[in-house]
């Protein structure tokens, strides 16, 4: 399988050029990772970039499967992923937007290196706002639809699949380095409950636009 890599190169080059568009494009993901990294700190923004990562892989295998083009084709379904997606986001920028201001500007510093979320739910959190995005649905749907030949084996798609769950997680987690960075956090969380608001407005948004028609 691995000799015959080279001729898939095209293919392989055309996806990641796309890939690298998508994911450096500002979205749900960039939304929470940013929020975490400056709420959270380092740790919590680097695993909820690993469970954005990890969502593509979710992508990927329905895609293979053929169950993409069950979802696409059929409204309904479709429609129930974008509500559940929308009702997730708006979930978590409804709570950043009930963000108060502390009482005492002194312990605005102390306050933030308080701020903890576990492991786990940093985690689900990346993992589930990739994952029931319906806008990642049809962006993958199109690459292995339009771009991937029919002809090209599951198990160089599979590779495929793999280079963009990495790429993405590398691509998030360095995002999570340089923002979580202490100059930053302090930076963005001098009014700390504005940003959280800001950001709690952006993912309403960003939860709005996904179930309004295009």
């Amino acid at each position: 399988m691995f000799d015959n890599l080279a001729q898939y190169s095209v293919e392989f080059l055309t996806i990641a050029s796309v890939h690298l568009l998508a994911v450096a494009s500002p979205g749900p993901d960039f939304a929470v990772v940013l929020k975490h990294s400056v709420s959270f700190g380092r740790r919590a923004a680097m695993l909820t970039s690993v469970g954005v990562g990890l969502a593509i892989l979710v992508h990927v295998a329905y895609s293979l499967l053929g169950i993409g083009i069950l979802i696409q084709s059929t409204p309904g379904l479709f429609q129930i992923l974008s509500y559940a997606a929308a009702a997730y986001l708006f979930y978590i920028g409804w709570g950043a937007l009930k963000s108060k201001p502390s009482q005492d500007p002194d312990q605005q510093a102390a306050d933030l290196s308080k701020q903890t979320i576990s492991d786990k739910k940093a985690f689900w959190t990346g993992f589930l706002t990739n994952g029931l995005n319906p806008k990642a649905t049809l962006f993958f749907l199109s690459v292995f639809a339009v771009v991937v030949s029919a002809q090209t084996p599951n198990s160089i798609k599979l590779l495929y699949g793999i280079y963009l769950a990495g790429a993405t997680t590398l691509w998030f987690c360095t995002l999570s380095y340089c923002l979580s960075s202490v100059s930053v956090r302090e930076f963005l969380s001098s009014k700390g409950y504005w940003f959280d608001r800001v950001m709690g407005v952006v993912l309403i948004l960003l939860a709005i636009k996904l179930v309004l028609p295009t």
